[in-house]
């Protein structure tokens, strides 16, 4: 009787691991660095960054610049994709429903600076970014707003005001459903042109999917910063989800 109590209890503990082995299985995420215009020399940088963010959360991290990477096969791998400082037209049409159709099944996207400086002629992809680049003065220190303190790309802010370096975009096309995190105050730098609704970061559900955005990240240096990569972990995390499978039976778009 003491052998067979053992024994279950022994089959008891495997199936118990095994079911905590699943449900701590690792959320994997793409890094789309694809460039067909300006190319930032942040890049490197930013996947390095990003690799260890992935070792410290517990997260795995690709990374790719081959955009024939974005079939439906390949995306559904990913809990989100994070477009890296890509520049211009980086998809073709079918990568570009593949894209969306990953996005309506329930996936996560991640934007960083450059990324509104994409697809401009796909408008999909601007209203999930959540706006078009338009210019940008030379790199220098502003004041930074902290809009919303409850997200977890700012819930560990202290103050409601950062100093920071960086290059500071002005925007096109900005979508009105954007969550807006942290906004800049133009009053305290020169060459802003968004008046005094200027964002700066942003997050949103769209189609389906989860969309977080941070016009940071140009510089090597500023990639150093311990605030902002907490700000973009948070972005991150918010993007990854409760790691659901993705419902491809909720995609829309036809190749």
């Amino acid at each position: 009787m003491k052998k067979y109590l053992s024994l279950c209890l022994l089959v008891a503990t495997v199936i118990l691991f095994q079911s905590y082995t699943v449900a701590k299985k690792s959320a994997k995420v793409l890094v789309f660095s694809k460039t067909k215009g300006f190319r930032h020399n942040s890049i490197e940088t930013g996947k390095e960054v990003i690799q260890k963010l992935g070792t410290v959360h517990h997260f795995d991290v690709d990374t790719t610049e081959n955009a024939d990477l974005f079939t439906e096969d390949n995306l559904k791998k990913y809990a989100a994709v994070i477009f890296l400082n890509t520049t211009g037209d980086v998809l073709d049409n079918k990568q570009q429903v593949a894209f969306e159709r990953y996005i309506q099944a329930g996936g996560g996207y991640v934007g960083i600076h450059a990324a509104t400086d994409t697809e401009y002629d796909w408008p999909w992809y601007g209203k999930l970014a959540g706006a078009y680049f338009i210019s940008h003065p030379a790199v220098q220190e502003a004041k930074f707003i902290i809009k919303d303190k409850k997200h977890p790309s700012t819930k560990f802010f202290t103050d409601s005001v950062w100093m920071r370096k960086d290059e500071l975009y002005n925007f096109k096309n900005i979508n009105p459903d954007i969550k807006v995190l942290i906004t800049l105050d133009e009053k305290s730098y020169t060459g802003g042109k968004n008046g005094d609704f200027h964002p700066f970061s942003w997050y949103h559900n769209f189609d389906g999917g989860r969309a977080f955005y941070t016009c940071m990240g140009h510089t090597k240096e500023g990639w150093a910063d311990d605030k902002f990569q907490n700000h973009l972990w948070g972005g991150i995390e918010y993007a990854i989800g409760s790691q659901k499978k993705l419902d491809y039976n909720k995609a829309h778009s036809k190749f």
